[in-house]
Order: structure tokens, then sequence, then C-alpha cells
């Protein structure tokens, strides 16, 4: 790999640390207004629904077919019950993994 490469991945995995170690640390020591707290929660969930509403769009000139939404609506349900982030990708990965084998266009 290249040097520049290595620095930028180091720099991102720190980065990233520091931003997950902080998040509990300062919640103790910093008291959010209930309105803030509510605008952070209502970010997450456009967020999320932003992400999966670009995986339900194919890429240019690739046809997603019923598989990939399906997946991702299987996700979103899930997600939206609160389940654990891993059954939830396991499920939407196995839910279209299937749905193609099965041959569904």
């Amino acid at each position: 790999m290249n040097g520049p490469v290595i620095a930028g991945v180091a720099a991102l995995s720190a980065g990233t640390y520091a931003i997950r170690f902080a998040g509990p640390m300062l919640r103790r020591r910093i008291d959010f207004p209930a309105r803030v707290t509510r605008l952070l929660e209502i970010g997450s969930v456009v967020l999320l629904t932003a992400l999966a509403a670009t995986l339900i769009v194919p890429a240019a000139g690739h046809r997603a077919g019923f598989p990939l939404p399906t997946g991702v609506l299987v996700a979103g349900v899930l997600a939206w019950c609160r389940v654990p982030l891993i059954i939830v990708v396991i499920a939407a990965a196995a839910t279209t993994a299937v749905l193609r084998v099965c041959g569904v266009p």
C-alpha cells in the first residue's frame, strides 16, 4: 500500500475511535436540552430513511429487481422494531439472497 493511504486509514480509524469514545464520556458531563435530544433522535431516523431510500434505487444502468428492495424493506421493519443491528443485516442479506436463489427477478 501507499504511505499516504495508510496514514489516511490510521487517521480515520483514530478519529472514529475518538468520537465513539467521547459519546459515553461526555454524556455524564454535558446536559443537552430536551429539544436538542429530540432533534438528534429525529435526525437519526431521517438519516436511516435516506440510507434505505438510496439502497432501494438501483445504480445507473443496473436493474435491482425485486429482491434488493425487499431486503431493504425487511431491514427497515426490523430496525423500526429495534432488533439488534447484526440480526437486521443478516435478515436483510438472507432475504435478498433467498429471493435471488429462487430466481425472483
